[in-house]
């Protein structure tokens, strides 16, 4: 591998429950290239959201360290720059109509202008949603206003890509046309992904395919 676009070194994660310390995450080592599609698996309350959430710099860990693109820090302006997300729950602005949700990425960076915008038309055309640039999320189906979504995780063009169970609230159908959109992305952009699923067969299509148990991860 050359120069990995993120390295994770040594990462802890503990929660308390009553008096009850639970170790989610047990000195995890990752590193993930350039390009590169990962897929993390694991029981439910096996931490892989806790572990997206570490390598984006939402959360700190008990222990470890996350390095991007061969150093540590993640702020969030550096943050909008660097990772984009794809959630479950779309998060989009329920106000704000497609492209103006697309949109929403670039102001974690500057004010929109005319470039930004003419980026969030070409990226709402390569995710199929041309026509649907004005609808507001309400007007939209699951599956376009995930799309909506990767859209704008793709608008300031990031190094890498975080998806956490990105279709598990679309059809079968649906979510296959949403990792189809993600893979197909990712290898046109050398954008590198990390998916968590719960989907065997979404996480066979990956490069490499991670299972997270007990708080370590393996090959799988």
């Amino acid at each position: 591998m050359s120069d990995p676009v993120l390295s994770a070194r040594g990462l802890s994660k503990s929660y308390l429950s009553g008096d009850r310390r639970i170790e989610v995450l047990c000195g995890i080592d990752l590193d993930i290239g350039a390009g590169e599609s990962i897929s993390v698996r694991g029981e439910s309350g096996s931490g892989k959201s806790t572990l997206l959430n570490l390598l984006a710099g939402l959360d700190e860990g008990d222990a470890g360290i996350v390095a991007w693109a061969g150093s540590p820090g993640t702020g969030p302006e550096r943050r909008a720059a660097f990772l984009g997300m794809v959630f479950q729950a779309f998060y989009l602005v329920p106000e704000l109509d497609a492209r103006a949700n697309v949109l929403m990425a670039a102001r974690m960076l500057r004010p929109p202008d005319k470039a930004a915008r003419t980026r969030a038309d070409a990226l709402l055309g390569r995710v199929g949603l041309s026509e649907r640039r004005d609808h507001l999320p309400a007007q939209l189906s699951g599956g376009e206003r995930q799309r909506v979504a990767v859209a704008r995780a793709l608008m300031n063009r990031p190094r890498l890509l975080l998806a956490d169970e990105p279709t598990g609230n679309l059809d079968e159908r649906t979510g296959a046309a949403v990792i189809d959109l993600l893979l197909d992305v990712c290898v046109e952009t050398e954008t590198a992904l990390v998916l968590v699923t719960h989907n065997a067969a979404h996480a066979s299509r990956t490069g490499r395919r991670l299972l997270l148990h007990g708080g370590q991860l393996s090959e799988c």
